[in-house]
């Protein structure tokens, strides 16, 4: 039980920082649309680093910690991106299939999928962190799990504000966008539960899990986030955007291993 409450605390405390990261969107007004491309062009930075840094590594890693080679470690790995791919354009079809389109969030049912699918992904790549975090709680090392809620949940600080500002750049308000930045990293109390709970169960689920978050994020930011903001040259400044979210969180990373 104690292992439970750990886990559900430190992965909650972690999640909770997505909250911290998009603070800064309920003090933006009005966003232009080269600003809107500058901030989506950062948030794509941020999910290339995320997957490279937080999910494909630690995720071979994970794998090879169970006893599996390296070329079946990468196997399984590389399963779960090809499956998060997959998964992620049935359901960008399914989107634009109901006409999810009209709402809030953009004039017209791509730019409205576009979003929930960058929403989505980044959610979605929070669930393994979260049973990350309760792994580490419940291999019996209460300092390695604490330090990992901590790396993690400073690396959620970025991907908050990614989410918050492509809600914002979309067309939500600046409470919605809030609100949307701070529940995106909600997921992670039931991966921190689950792997706390359910470690033997929790750690084989690992490698896939990291894998499949790792390919819906790479389908959403080549399918969707690059190609939008490329719509209209901005001199350059897209790309960079892109490079400052990606150094960001490279730096969050390997710093905080």
């Amino acid at each position: 039980m104690e292992t439970l409450v750990l886990g559900l605390v430190g992965s909650t405390l972690a999640g909770l920082m997505t909250g911290v990261g998009a603070l800064p969107v309920l003090f933006a007004r009005t966003v232009s649309k080269r600003t809107q491309n500058l901030f989506l062009g950062f948030g794509a930075g941020v999910m290339l680093a995320a997957t490279a840094f937080s999910l494909i590594v630690p995720g071979l890693d994970a794998a090879q910690e169970l006893g599996l080679s390296r070329l079946l470690s990468a196997l399984v790995v590389s399963s779960g991106i090809l499956f998060g791919g997959a998964a992620l354009l049935r359901l960008g079809a399914w989107l634009a299939e109901h006409h999810l389109g009209s709402g809030p969030y953009a004039e017209d049912v791509a730019g409205r999928a576009r979003v929930l699918l960058f929403i989505l992904a980044i959610t979605l790549h929070n669930f393994p962190e979260g049973l990350a975090v309760g792994v580490g709680f419940a291999s019996g090392d209460v300092a390695n799990g604490t330090a990992l809620a901590i790396a993690i949940g400073l690396q959620n600080v970025p991907e908050g504000l990614a989410v918050a500002m492509a809600a914002l750049a979309a067309g939500d308000s600046s409470r919605r966008a809030f609100l949307v930045g701070l529940l995106s990293g909600l997921v992670e109390p039931l991966g921190g539960v689950l792997g706390a709970g359910a470690v033997f169960l929790a750690a084989p689920f690992l490698p896939v899990a990291m894998g499949f978050a790792a390919g819906a994020m790479l389908f959403v930011i080549s399918e969707e986030v690059i190609p939008e903001i490329n719509r209209e040259r901005n001199g350059g400044l897209n790309s960079l955007g892109l490079l400052t979210g990606f150094v960001v969180m490279m730096m969050l990373d390997v710093v905080l291993g």
